[in-house]
């Protein structure tokens, strides 16, 4: 009898060991990560397929880091173009707060995210990985964040026969697209925008060589929205 005590006594202890193992996961059992940068670009520069091509990307990135419970979406702004309405970035990422994946808050709703209190910065802008994102004045500079944005988040609208959004994200040649340095640094025409890490200057083109030329990898930003 008292072998059976003690082996319920630890089945017990075991059962409440891995429900309070879940509970530091989060509520899902998932990394309560909902921020990050894109360790790298899929491969064609500035065609993400689209939004819903971004999005998907964000996902699988999300997913491979244990985050892929949540509800990702990229932190891009696209054009009316083809029957299709303006999409500002700040209106498809929820309403935070949002971690990196080191669980620092970046910032705790849409508003604070677009203000100067936000702590979207080199330190705290994370890949999916945890990773730093190298940046100005490193061996290799990867500031250059494509957003197609404003810095209140909305969409950075184009001049006639212009692009700020490698054509809605579907470019891969040509075009432009309006991106953010996640480092706040680095030379730019305009001061106020070069403090932005979404809005800081358009890109030289959105091949991948072309986004290489000015400080660009093709990286971008996700968020879960929920």
């Amino acid at each position: 009898m008292s072998r059976r005590v003690v082996l319920c006594a630890s089945a017990a202890v075991a059962t409440l060991a891995l429900v309070a193992g879940c509970g530091a996961m989060g509520p899902s059992g998932g990394n309560p990560m909902s921020f990050f940068i894109t360790s790298v670009n899929p491969g064609k520069g500035g065609d993400l397929g689209g939004l819903a091509g971004a999005d998907r990307y964000c996902q699988s990135l999300a997913a491979s880091a244990g985050a892929g419970h949540k509800t990702w979406r990229a932190y891009l702004s696209t054009a009316a173009m083809n029957g299709q309405p303006v999409v500002h970035a700040r209106d498809r990422i929820g309403t935070g707060p949002w971690t990196n994946a080191k669980g620092v808050v970046v910032a705790t709703s849409v508003a604070d995210l677009h203000s100067a209190n936000a702590k979207v910065g080199k330190d705290t802008s994370l890949t999916e990985k945890g990773d730093v994102v190298s940046g100005f004045g490193d061996a290799v500079n990867r500031h250059d964040i494509l957003t197609g944005s404003r810095p209140d988040g909305t969409l950075a609208v184009p001049e006639p026969g212009k692009d700020t959004t490698c054509g809605n994200w579907t470019k891969s040649e040509g075009g432009s697209a309006i991106v953010g340095h996640h480092d706040h640094k680095g030379t730019n025409p305009d001061p106020v925008a070069n403090a932005s890490w979404n809005s800081s200057h358009g890109t030289l083109g959105c091949s991948v060589d072309q986004l290489k030329m000015s400080g660009s990898a093709g990286l971008m930003y996700c968020f879960a929205t929920n």
